[in-house]
C-alpha cells in the first residue's frame, strides 16, 4: 500500500506575506557592510542603547553564572515589579499575577489570540496597521478583518468602524499610538470601544507597546476602562531594549491557565538574563525621557521639512516615532521607491503596501528614533534626490 501523498496543499508560511520592511533592513546592512553611509530611518527601534542601569544588571547577572530557564509566566520579581509600575503612572491596582512575561509583544499577542478565541476566529483591525498583526493572525488559523480608518478618526480604530462591518468578528484589536502613523484613540473613543466589546461578547486586545512615547496628549491604557481584554506592552520601545525580546501581558484572571499551558508548550519561558535586567529600566526615567525629548525635536524638524520636499505626512503624530508620507505623486510603487532610495542616496525607510494594500498603500514610514544629527542629514540627502528626479 503507498502511503505517498499525492494532494500536497502549500505549508502554512508560504500563505504568509513577508515584511519588506526587513528586506530593506537587510539590503540596508549589505550595503553598509560594503563601506556606504545608510542613514536609517526604517526599522521600528530607538538609535539609543538600553539604559546603562540594565546593561550593568545584565553584566552582574551573567558574571553570577548559571542563566536557566524561569517560570512559563515569568520571573515574579519582574512581574511584580509592572504591577508596581501601573499603580505608579495610572493608578490602576493589578494583580501581579496578571502579569505574563512574553519574548517580546509578538509572543504577547500569539498566547492572547491562542487562549482566548476558538479556531477560525475573525479578528478587527484597521488599517493601516502594523504588518506583523494580520500575517500572525493568517499563521494561528484566524482570519483578520480589515477595516480602513481616515484621518478623521486619526486612523485608528472605533466603534462606527466596528458598526460599518460587513460581517461579525470575534476580537478586536487596537493600537493606541499606533505604528505607522503615531495616531492615539481619544478617550471617549476608548471608553466607547470597550463597552461596545464587552457588551457584545468580543475579545478586546490592546496594543500599547508604544506607551510613554507621546507629544501632543497622554496615551490612555484599556486597563483604565476594562479588565476584560489583553494589554500587550513591550520594553523594546520607550525602553529601547529591542533586541533584548522582552515583553508582557496582561491577562484576564480566568485566561490565565491556558496562557500558562501555551506558554510552557511554545516557548518553556522568556529570555532570563532580560528577565533579571528589565526591572532596572523602570529607574531609567530621566534617561530614557530624555530620548523622547530628541523624537520630539525630530518630529517637529520633520513636519515642516518634509512636505517642502514633496513627501507630505498623512498625519501629525500624536506619539511614537514615525510619520507616514504620502508620495503618491512621486510613484505607483512604494517599495520600488524605497529601494531606489536607499540605493541612490542611503536613506533607508519603509513602504507603505506593507502597512496597507488598499487606498493607504501608496505611502513610505520613516521612523525618527534616531539621532537627530541623523535626521538632519537624511532630509538634506532626501531634498538633493528628490531635487534631482524633478
Amino acid at each position: 500500500m503507498s502511503h505517498v501523498k499525492t494532494d500536497r496543499r502549500e505549508p502554512v508560511g508560504e500563505e504568509i506575506q513577508p515584511f519588506l520592511v526587513m528586506d530593506i533592513l537587510d539590503r540596508a546592512n549589505a550595503l553598509e557592510a560594503e563601506g556606504r553611509s545608510i542613514i536609517h530611518m526604517e526599522a521600528g527601534q530607538p538609535g539609543a542603547p538600553a539604559p546603562h542601569a540594565v546593561r550593568e544588571a545584565a553584566r552582574r547577572a551573567l558574571e553570577g553564572g548559571k542563566i536557566g530557564y524561569t517560570e512559563a509566566l515569568g520571573q515574579p520579581g519582574l512581574r511584580k515589579r509592572i504591577a508596581q509600575y501601573y499603580g505608579e503612572q495610572i493608578g490602576v491596582d493589578i494583580a501581579w499575577r496578571q502579569i505574563v512575561i512574553t519574548t517580546g509583544s509578538s509572543a504577547g499577542f500569539i498566547l492572547a489570540f491562542l487562549s482566548s478565541l476558538p479556531r477560525g476566529a475573525k479578528i478587527a483591525l484597521a488599517a493601516p496597521y502594523y504588518p506583523a498583526y494580520p500575517n500572525t493572525i493568517r499563521a494561528l488559523g484566524f482570519y483578520p478583518v480589515i477595516l480602513r480608518s481616515n484621518a478623521a478618526s486619526n486612523f485608528q480604530m472605533s466603534v462606527d468602524l466596528l458598526e460599518s462591518a460587513v460581517q461579525d468578528v470575534d476580537g478586536v484589536l487596537i493600537a493606541s499610538p499606533s505604528n505607522p502613523t503615531g495616531g492615539m484613540i481619544d478617550d471617549d473613543e476608548l471608553d466607547r470601544l470597550s463597552t461596545y466589546c464587552r457588551d457584545r461578547g468580543l475579545v478586546l486586545f490592546s496594543d500599547e507597546i508604544y506607551h510613554g512615547l507621546s507629544y501632543t496628549k497622554k496615551e490612555r491604557s484599556l486597563l483604565e476602562y476594562s479588565r476584560d481584554g489583553f494589554v500587550i506592552n513591550s520594553f523594546s520601545k520607550y525602553y529601547c531594549m529591542t533586541g533584548w525580546r522582552i515583553g508582557w501581558t496582561v491577562v484576564p484572571e480566568d485566561r490565565l491557565r491556558s496562557v500558562e499551558r501555551l506558554s510552557q508548550n511554545l516557548y518553556i519561558s522568556s529570555p532570563t538574563l532580560s528577565q533579571l535586567a528589565a526591572p532596572f529600566a523602570f529607574d531609567a526615567v530621566d534617561e530614557l525621557n530624555g530620548h523622547v525629548r530628541n523624537y520630539a525635536q525630530n518630529r517637529d524638524f520633520l513636519l515642516d521639512s518634509l512636505p517642502e520636499i514633496g513627501l507630505p505626512p498623512s498625519a501629525e503624530p500624536d506619539g511614537a516615532f514615525y510619520l507616514y508620507c504620502d508620495v503618491s505623486r512621486l510613484t505607483d510603487s512604494p517599495t520600488q521607491f524605497c529601494v531606489r532610495m536607499l540605493e541612490e542616496c542611503g536613506v533607508a525607510c519603509a513602504p507603505g503596501n506593507d502597512f496597507d494594500t488598499g487606498s493607504h498603500a501608496n505611502r513610505v514610514r520613516f521612523s525618527y528614533a534616531g539621532s537627530h544629527a541623523d535626521i538632519l542629514e537624511a532630509a538634506d540627502r532626501l531634498a538633493r534626490w528628490l531635487g534631482s528626479k524633478t
